[in-house]
């Protein structure tokens, strides 16, 4: 896999080359802006790039507005955004108009090689990827009562490995139970909060974002 990895901290990083490269990852470039990131991705049409959220020269929105050039005007190349807190608004609406190989991750999580690895795996091979940590904060978050007050403790367990962009063989391996079982689960979510199922895993994520946000 090649990769091209986009942080202005010079720090972070060469720490995520060295995860990448642990990981058997080809870093084909390294750069601290998202010019220089868009310019390569288009040079060296990597398979995935790391982007971090916040970068030169606003340190807001460039590594969310890359990824979005990324993904529409490469769409062979997927993206892992990084970020260092919990940013659901743009992330998502990224995630909404490009699904299929698009990523967030918080920073905390990449520190293992093998799970960035395996992110980036599930990118590539054109899955979507959300930090269990973004998923909980939507699901927690206060609302009114609503749809998702009527599911079961273990659907909203479903809903929240859904929303990470997992399939049904990943959950029921997950939650150790059978596969009749969770599709059971599933068929129920939908049809509890309205939501039409989909074959692709990356429309059931954006169908329970999309909800989730609304």
């Amino acid at each position: 896999m090649r990769v091209i990895v986009a942080e202005d901290s010079v720090l972070l990083r060469e720490g995520l080359v060295r995860l990448l490269r642990e990981a058997g990852v080809e870093v084909v470039a390294q750069v601290g802006d998202a010019d220089h990131l868009l310019a390569l991705v288009s040079e060296l049409r990597p398979h995935a790039a790391v982007v971090d959220i916040r970068m030169p020269p606003t340190h807001t929105d460039e590594g969310i507005r890359a990824a979005a050039a990324i993904r529409s005007r490469h769409p062979g190349t997927a993206v892992l955004l990084l970020s260092q807190y919990v940013e659901t608004g743009s992330a998502l609406r990224v995630l909404s108009r490009h699904p299929a190989g698009f990523g967030y991750l918080l920073k905390d999580r990449v520190a293992d090689p093998d799970e960035l690895a395996d992110a980036l795996e599930r990118l590539t091979n054109g899955d979507s990827c959300i930090d269990p940590e973004v998923v909980r904060r939507l699901l927690e978050r206060p609302r009114p009562a609503d749809a998702l007050d009527t599911l079961t403790r273990r659907e909203r367990e479903v809903l929240a490995l859904m929303a990470e962009g997992r399939s049904n063989e990943s959950i029921t391996r997950r939650l150790g139970v059978g596969g009749k079982t969770v599709e059971t689960h599933v068929r129920n979510i939908f049809t509890k909060l309205g939501l039409e199922p989909d074959l692709e895993d990356h429309r059931r994520v954006l169908a329970v974002l999309a909800y989730l946000e609304a």
